[in-house]
């Protein structure tokens, strides 16, 4: 062969064969990794996941950034030491999903069902999640610097150790949530809900976010702070 047609020829065989990798079976393997079933350790990166009943799955160390959760059926799935960040969960139901020691950074969950999740240990650094039903979660030591809360409800829950530093907790309903060691230094406090949550044990907070919140006669105060005149708030 004349030396002057093998570049060309060569050029072609190799843009093949970077045709060839990017292709399994016939399907792109972005799209390929998407349509893997469900399992430990999946990579659904990027992924369209709504609507689906996912209910009871094992998806623990998986990754799901920028995934498409939302009004999936995710109750009791085991998301543990999964990459979640940038995940979208809103309106997801994840009623006792085991979230331990996962990633959630700015993940949304706007109106999503985490009653009664595992979430020890989760880091939701700038999380979204107004509206949110965390009842009964548990949260012990979990990170939760400058998320999003507003108007969540946080009953019952366990928030031991956990770090709310500068998180915009407007509206959200702690009633009897567990709160020793709880951070909540510079966090935005506009009618926050603690009637009948101990704070005695709390760090970070100021009278300045207590004038502004909401409380009652069971409401615990650290030694350092006083009962607000405006206390209790109206129900508006």
């Amino acid at each position: 062969m004349a030396p002057r047609f093998r570049r060309p020829i060569l050029l072609v065989a190799f843009a093949l064969s970077i045709v060839a990798l990017s292709i399994v079976g016939g399907v792109p393997v972005a799209e390929a990794a998407c349509n893997h079933p469900p399992r430990v350790g999946v990579d659904w990166t990027k992924c369209e996941k709504r609507r689906l009943n996912l209910s009871g799955q094992d998806l623990s160390t998986g990754k799901f950034g920028y995934t498409d959760f939302s009004r999936s059926d995710l109750k009791d799935v085991r998301f543990v030491r999964a990459d979640l960040s940038e995940a979208e969960f809103s309106k997801a139901r994840l009623e006792g999903a085991d979230l331990s020691e996962a990633r959630m950074i700015k993940t949304h969950g706007d109106r999503a069902d985490f009653r009664k999740a595992k979430l020890v240990g989760v880091d939701m650094t700038k999380a979204e999640m107004g509206r949110a039903d965390f009842t009964g979660a548990d949260f012990s030591g979990a990170v939760m610097v400058k998320a999003e809360l507003g108007r969540s409800i946080l009953v019952d829950a366990n928030l031991e150790g956990v770090d709310l530093s500068r998180a915009e907790i407007a509206r959200a309903v702690f009633r009897g949530a567990r709160l020793t060691g709880s951070n909540f230094g510079g966090a935005y406090t506009y009618l926050t809900r603690f009637e009948g949550a101990d704070l005695s044990e709390t760090t970070g907070l100021e009278q300045s976010q207590l004038d502004v919140a909401c409380g009652d006669d069971a409401t615990v105060l650290p030694a350092s702070l006083e009962r607000p005149s405006s206390w209790p708030c109206s129900d508006d």
